[in-house]
């Protein structure tokens, strides 16, 4: 089973206008709300590919109750713990041919809530794949990945981390089956910056030895690089297409490259399919369908595809 964990899961309003204007109100032409945060849009794009997943986390009010029947509609399992106060936060993406984003702030997790997640994470077993993405809130401690992942050590588990910065570096050392850095937090981390493939390679083994075993670069225009647990490095530029929404993409991203693994177990294919899926994504309104994917896979790659 996959697992996806969201500590910040979110209703995005996204709403499309002409033109923002400030202090003026605003007409939208068109608005769509959907379930968000990261490990959900992993959890939505791995069930688009044919893989079950459980979807885990915190949901509150009446937003959360959204939250928990999407996924349970689109055929994701939902085993969120509910809380008593507050709401499942809001986030609002303005789109006028630049992407403005206003996130709104989730509820209080009261501890008690945190040993409840705890409890449903020691029914993950040998073999099980765990995502762990995207921020913590400000009412938790900032050492929460590192404690999910030391109560999983001793099992054959492969835990994915899509996180920026601390909370991305201080879970190294409990060896990552899977990080997903993209060019500008790579750069961050390491107070440089990272503008093509050499650079990436350089700093992305930067991270494998320091424990990560696959590290998986998105450089947005540039392509990615994944440098992989055998000493295999893959590079592949970026996918041609207009990009009409970058919400999500990272997301598809990791999701494309664990459908691979489970499909394939080879991390050029793996490879190649993440980067389908995170560019499908980019070019749609929504996130990815495994056609999508495909067709976009097919046109990159061609006939290389094909013999891989």
């Amino acid at each position: 089973m996959i697992y996806t964990v969201t500590f910040n899961p979110a209703l995005d309003y996204i709403v499309r206008i002409p033109h923002l204007n400030m202090d003026s109100i605003n007409r939208v032409e068109k608005a769509t709300v959907r379930a968000g945060g990261k490990g959900v849009n992993v959890s939505f794009v791995l069930k688009n590919l044919g893989h079950d997943n459980t979807a885990l986390g915190f949901a509150a009010g009446f937003t959360g109750n959204q939250l928990i029947k999407e996924l349970t509609d689109r055929g994701c399992q939902a085993d969120f713990i509910c809380l008593t106060q507050g709401m499942t936060r809001i986030n609002v993406k303005i789109r006028d041919g630049c992407e403005t984003e206003i996130n709104g702030q989730g509820p209080e997790i009261p501890d008690r809530a945190v040993q409840a997640l705890f409890t449903r994470l020691n029914g993950v077993k040998d073999g099980d794949i765990l995502v762990l993405s995207g921020s913590i809130p400000d009412t938790l401690s900032g050492d929460m990945y590192e404690r999910i992942m030391e109560r999983q050590q001793g099992k054959r588990v492969k835990v994915v981390v899509d996180a920026e910065k601390d909370l991305l570096m201080n879970v190294l050392k409990y060896h990552p089956f899977l990080i997903k850095p993209n060019h500008h937090e790579l750069g961050e981390i390491f107070r440089t910056t990272i503008t093509d493939k050499k650079q990436a390679v350089y700093y992305g083994e930067k991270l494998r030895k320091m424990g990560a075993l696959n590290v998986l670069i998105s450089m947005a225009g540039e392509g990615a690089v994944l440098l992989d647990e055998n000493g295999g490095i893959h590079e592949s530029r970026a996918p041609e297409g207009r990009v009409v929404n970058s919400v999500g993409a990272g997301d598809s991203m990791v999701a494309g490259f664990l459908a691979g693994c489970l499909e394939t177990g080879d991390y050029e294919r793996a490879f190649r399919m993440g980067l389908a899926a995170g560019s499908a994504s980019a070019f749609s309104e929504g996130l990815t369908t495994r056609s999508a994917m495909e067709a976009v896979l097919y046109r990159t790659f061609g006939g290389q595809e094909e013999e891989s």
